[in-house]
C-alpha cells in the first residue's frame, strides 16, 4: 500500500487493469450486491433535493419503494445507502429495452437536469474507501459482475487509476491525482519485482 495526502491506497488500483464493458455486463453493478450504494456525508440531502427532477425517470415500481422506504436508508451495517428493491437493483436503476441497467441520476445530469451525477461510491467503483479515524483507505473491490471489466482493461492496459481519474479528481482533486501518476511507475515496478 502507499500513502498520498492520508489516504492509504492498495497497489491493486494501480496494478490491476480495468474498463468497464457494458456491453457484457448490462450495468449489474447496479442490480447485484447485498446493499445500496454507500452514500458519503451530505449525498443524503441531495439526494432529498433532486428527487423531484428525477423522480419521473424511475419505474412507478421504484417510486412505490422510494415512497415506502425514503430516498435513502440506512442499512444493516449502519450506513446510508440507498435504497435498493426486493434484495437487488438499486431504486434509481432503470433498465433499458436492450436489456442495460442505467442510473436514473446520471441520465438526469447528462440530461442537464440536475448538478449532481451520482453518489460519489457508485463513480469511483470498483475503488472501495473506508474511512478510519485517522485516514482513508482506498481498495479495489474484487467482484465476479466485473470479469469482463477486467479483461477489456487487460487487453487494452488501462489501470484502475487510469480509467478512474473523472471520478478521483471530483472526490479528492486534481493534485491528488498527479500525485498517483507520479507515485504509478515506482508502485508498478515494485509489483513487477515482487511477483517474479
Amino acid at each position: 500500500m502507499i500513502e498520498i495526502d492520508g489516504k492509504i491506497i492498495s497497489f491493486e488500483i494501480f496494478t490491476r487493469k480495468y474498463i468497464c464493458d457494458l456491453s457484457k455486463c448490462k450495468g449489474i453493478c447496479c442490480v447485484e450486491g447485498d446493499s445500496g450504494a454507500p452514500l458519503e456525508p451530505g449525498e443524503p440531502e441531495i439526494l432529498e433535493r433532486i428527487y423531484p427532477k428525477i423522480k419521473d425517470r424511475l419505474t412507478h415500481k421504484s417510486q412505490n419503494e422510494v415512497e415506502r422506504q425514503g430516498k435513502w436508508v440506512i442499512d444493516q451495517d449502519g450506513d446510508k445507502v440507498t435504497p435498493i428493491i426486493n434484495g437487488d437493483e438499486c431504486v434509481y436503476a432503470v433498465r433499458k429495452p436492450d436489456g442495460l441497467w442505467s442510473c436514473a441520476i446520471e441520465e438526469a445530469y447528462n440530461a442537464g437536469e440536475i448538478d449532481w451525477k451520482k453518489p460519489i461510491s457508485c463513480h469511483l467503483y470498483p475503488i472501495r474507501v473506508q474511512h478510519y479515524k485517522n485516514y482513508d483507505a482506498l481498495n479495489f473491490h474484487d467482484w465476479h459482475v466485473c470479469n469482463a471489466a477486467l479483461a477489456l482493461g487487460q487487453k487494452e492496459g488501462v489501470p484502475v487509476y487510469k480509467f478512474l481519474k473523472e471520478p478521483i479528481i471530483r472526490a479528492w482533486g486534481e493534485d491528488f491525482y498527479n500525485q498517483m501518476e507520479i507515485a504509478a511507475p515506482e508502485v508498478q515496478k515494485y509489483d513487477e519485482e515482487r511477483n517474479k
